[in-house]
């Protein structure tokens, strides 16, 4: 698939909200085009996130990745949270989230990361298996969350 990876804008939000919506009922949220929308606006407004955007040869949005910077005690060196990955199923096995993650690891080493994570579901086996063709390696740490 023809296209282009770029850096989203506060401009881009009502375009991305639907896949951002689309991504977050992957992960079992209810439908809420509103929350997907603001939520993208706070951290673009407040550059608390850096977005991407994979848009086809029409310039329709396809896909997005969403990085949050944040730092590595133990490698004492600035890094990023891949938090987001989402490409429409249209846009699926065509490469997109390959140039999508290729454009986040280059967009953090740009900007001094020395590190790339994320985290995936455990059932998510063809972003796995996306993963680890780009020789991203799973590590050796349990994951843990608290709700609040």
């Amino acid at each position: 698939m023809t296209g282009t990876v770029r850096q989203a804008s506060i401009q881009d939000v009502d375009r991305l909200g639907p896949l951002f919506d689309a991504y977050r009922q992957f992960y079992g949220q209810q439908a809420d085009q509103i929350v997907a929308r603001q939520f993208l606006n706070d951290r673009l407004t407040r550059n608390e996130s850096v977005v991407l955007v994979a848009e086809n040869g029409g310039g329709a949005a396809v896909g997005f990745v969403q990085l949050y910077p944040t730092f590595s005690s133990i490698l004492a060196a600035p890094m990023y949270l891949l938090s987001d990955l989402f490409v429409i199923p249209e846009a699926r096995r065509r490469g997109v989230g390959t140039r999508l993650l290729a454009s986040a690891a280059e967009t953090a080493r740009t900007a001094g990361a020395v590190r790339l994570e994320l985290a995936t579901a455990i059932t998510n086996r063809s972003a796995q298996r996306l993963y680890e063709a780009m020789e991203w390696q799973r590590d050796e740490f349990y994951l843990y969350g608290l709700s609040l």
